[in-house]
């Protein structure tokens, strides 16, 4: 089996990304970084028209299956098993990764792709708009499936990765500032002004997200405190002691790479984020298979894999694609030596 690389799409903007200078013909890379985010809004509109009308255009036969992503690490690792497994049972995949979570989700509903990996607590806060008591892992698992019947989308078997959204602090700073977030909330209140938060874009206006983060534990801060920027920039900067405070994902890999503390959220005020592929309901219909072949994934994955994963790729700069095959490999889910790749 020759294993297709296609198209990436969104986090480089409108492009057909360039193949890898390597041994491995079929693969594709992401160009130099993400420049989506920083589109202005009628960029961006045309961008994701021109993506829509790719998707829509596309000759696809009745084995053909399109996944998304979004736009980080984790989610790139995700689809590419998803890829790599559906194209070993003999399927032809088209991949259009990396975009954020409204678009990719807009997609399926849309049927525009066939499934990406989603997280429970971004449907249950961000799309399905939820609020009320704190859930349970399992129970916000059930709450979304049901929910979601009638946008005629699927969740699969739910993983053990709870990529929680987290704030992370230097070690050395960590002595001074505590071990949690109410902790982070007195400091600030003795020391005013001093400390300097980087925080994801999306992040900074969600329902689940900064502002409201903020609110629940009293966290006053100006707005020169506080920064907006790529995620991945929040680590760099963080080391560079240019921001004190980073808004990270608890499973993301560049915590071993940069020697993190991440604060405990004491009040629970995030939801859990477990990781489970969304499926439109009419391709797990005319593919029933797909929910058998996609579930050793859900079954394997957990935090600390899942962020040993994501170290590979953003601490050891090894590709996604590579990154997820080898896992594939190493757990029997995959032959090894594959000609193809």
């Amino acid at each position: 089996m020759k294993y297709r690389r296609n198209i990436f799409f969104g986090s480089t903007g409108f492009a057909f990304v360039r193949r890898r200078a390597s041994g491995f013909p079929g693969l594709w890379r992401i160009g130099n970084g993400p420049v989506f985010a920083a589109l202005d809004r009628s960029r961006k509109f045309i961008v994701l028209a021109c993506w829509i009308l790719i998707s829509v255009s596309c000759m696809r036969s009745p084995n053909t299956i399109v996944i998304g992503s979004k736009p980080f690490t984790e989610s790139f690792i995700m689809s590419s098993m998803a890829s790599l497994l559906l194209q070993d049972r003999g399927y032809t995949v088209l991949e259009r990764f990396g975009v954020g979570s409204m678009i990719a989700r807009q997609a399926l509903l849309a049927h525009q792709i066939d499934m990406y990996p989603e997280y429970t607590g971004t449907a249950y806060t961000l799309y399905l708009k939820q609020q009320g008591q704190m859930l349970s892992g399992q129970e916000l698992y059930e709450t979304v499936r049901k929910l979601d019947r009638k946008n005629n989308i699927a969740w699969l078997e739910k993983s053990s990765v709870n990529n929680t959204y987290a704030m992370a602090v230097r070690k050395a700073d960590q002595r001074q500032i505590g071990t949690t977030l109410s902790a982070l909330a007195r400091y600030n209140r003795k020391h005013p002004g001093e400390l300097i938060f980087g925080v994801d874009h999306e992040f900074y206006e969600r329902p689940d997200g900064f502002k409201e983060m903020a609110r629940a534990y009293g966290l006053k801060l100006t707005p020169e405190q506080v920064r907006t920027m790529e995620i991945g920039l929040s680590f760099e900067s963080i080391a560079r002691e240019q921001i004190d405070v980073a808004m990270i994902y608890s499973t993301d890999g560049k915590l071993k790479k940069y020697d993190l503390y991440v604060l405990d959220d004491d009040l629970d005020f995030f939801p859990v984020y477990n990781a489970c592929f969304n499926v439109h309901a009419t391709t797990l219909k005319n593919h029933p298979e797909i929910q058998p072949i996609l579930a050793p994934i859900a079954e394997l994955l957990d935090n600390e894999s899942m962020q040993e994963l994501n170290y590979r790729v953003d601490g050891l700069s090894r590709p996604a694609f590579l990154v997820a095959r080898n896992y594939l490999r190493e757990k029997g889910l995959l032959p090894n030596g594959d000609p193809g790749l």
